[in-house]
């Protein structure tokens, strides 16, 4: 099977969408064209959302049992297919090809977790008030789902969305980011080939989101919205769900401390970092943003983290060997510039620079001194620069840790029991590492608090999300 040709398209109804105005994807390591895709407009809008209504009616009655055996067969379907899709994903997103690969394991492990958990959307029987009646609140599946996704994870924060609402009986119609359209179809493409219904699981492409999601959003078939995206976006997209009084799941930005504490093994510590910001070039919501050593370990830290930083290469995700591709455009990199010379204008040192090509490739770059006047302590940076801030108790950096408006993901690194107890209690965060950099499983819930999101993805709750509790009160003649 062919995932992807020099012609992509949108998929309206299980068929490919033919439209005269077509999207261009580039690799962002050499802005080399990859391929054209084909723009939904209005009327493919239209069209999916009738055919998901309709599908609706079909799927929700499908045993749990049948979605559960399509879904394994879309499990497997991906892997058969992880090497291609692998490095379709480093070619349209940028990321080393080994990392590629295991986002697309990680990926088809959400599909595999759903499919078990399809057959598990229990209900109750309460207690009754009376003999003469019998309480009891059965699961039912939302209804047709609008899922909006980036393109830092092209492959996983779809099947994190999509199997789990197909588990509940719920048609999915997706708009993947521009930039990376491709991984999206293509994984379509295989839920089709695994049993999908035809109007299950469609990709609406755009390079206007805001006009193809707005009529999206307004229609009142559409039930539920779940995104993943930056706290901006998503405050707008949730005033757009108001007038429709739509059920939504927000993934949103994220500003993750990642806390040293005088008692840490420091290179467990830096070997935590390097994969809590290194992965993915730093471009994950849930990367390390502001990180905090304590005074007593500040310089050996520092050292060691210089040691291991010096040997990550910067490059061609295809290539061998590399560990860090490109960021995904010119505007990203504009960015990530801008808060480095921000911080160093302000007062912050640049400890350590490695290199990387021209393009839209960033060099590693360790900076100390950082502080709250500077805007790289407040924004998420999404890109390789490691950002040190030196603190001496344990009260304080739990306060400069919890005082921003996003609370998604924490890390911090001790051997004393009794802190872990206290910091991993006192950390306004919906997900924290405790000696480890690397937090994210399909089997555990994913998700913030403050303005980092609402509802969870994976774990149990992850199929709730897509489900609507039903209360039955039935009195018995006497």
């Amino acid at each position: 099977m062919t995932l992807i040709t020099e012609q992509a398209h949108s998929w309206v109804n299980g068929n490919p969408w033919q439209s005269q105005r077509q999207l261009t994807v580039h690799n962002p390591a050499n802005d080399v064209p990859i391929a054209t895709v084909s723009i939904a407009d209005h009327e493919a809008a239209e069209q999916a959302l009738n055919a998901a209504q309709a599908c609706f009616d079909i799927l929700k009655q499908r045993p749990a049992q049948q979605r559960a055996e399509v879904l394994l067969r879309w499990y497997h379907l991906i892997l058969d297919h992880q090497a291609a899709l692998a490095e379709l994903m480093t070619t349209e997103q940028g990321k080393p090809l080994s990392e590629a690969l295991a986002e697309v394991r990680y990926a088809a492990g959400f599909v595999q977790w759903f499919a078990e958990e399809a057959r598990r959307a229990y209900g109750e029987v309460i207690p009754s008030h009376s003999a003469g009646h019998q309480l009891i609140t059965v699961k039912q599946p939302i209804g047709v789902v609008l899922g909006i996704t980036p393109w830092n994870f092209p492959l996983a924060m779809i099947t994190r969305k999509v199997a789990p609402a197909y588990a509940a009986g719920c048609p999915f119609i997706l708009k993947p980011s521009e930039e990376t359209p491709l991984s999206a179809i293509a994984l379509a493409k295989l839920a089709l080939e695994a049993g999908f219904e035809s109007a299950a699981f469609q990709v609406l492409v755009s390079d206007d989101a805001a006009a193809l999601v707005a009529p999206l959003l307004a229609s009142p078939v559409v039930r539920k919205l779940t995104f993943t995206g930056s706290t901006a976006v998503g405050k707008k997209l949730l005033a757009l769900s108001a007038d429709t009084v739509k059920r939504t799941s927000m993934e949103l930005g994220g500003n993750a401390p990642f806390i040293v504490f005088s008692s840490a093994d420091v290179h467990e510590a830096v070997a935590g970092l390097m994969i809590a910001k290194f992965r993915n070039g730093g471009q994950t919501c849930v990367a390390a943003n502001r990180v905090f050593v304590h005074q007593d370990i500040h310089e050996a830290f520092t050292d060691a983290l210089i040691e291991a930083v010096e040997k990550l290469r910067v490059g061609d995700g295809l290539e061998a060997n590399t560990d860090i591709g490109p960021l995904i455009n010119a505007k990203a990199k504009d960015k990530a510039e801008y808060l480095v010379e921000d911080a160093l204008s302000k007062g912050a040192q640049r400890v350590f620079q490695g290199t990387a090509g021209a393009g839209h490739f960033m060099a590693p770059t360790i900076l100390r001194g950082v502080s709250e006047k500077m805007d790289i302590y407040h924004q998420e940076i999404f890109a390789p620069v490691v950002s040190i801030i030196a603190f001496s108790d344990e009260s304080s950096v739990v306060r400069q840790a919890n005082d921003v408006k996003e609370g998604l993901a924490a890390y911090f690194y001790s051997q004393d029991v009794s802190q872990i107890h206290r910091v991993s209690m006192a950390l306004e965060y919906g997900m924290v590492g405790i000696n480890e950099g690397a937090i994210s499983n399909p089997v555990a819930p994913f998700g913030g608090v403050k303005q980092s999101g609402l509802g969870r993805e994976g774990a149990k709750e992850g199929l709730q999300e897509f489900l609507e509790s039903k209360y039955l009160c039935q009195k018995f003649s006497s």
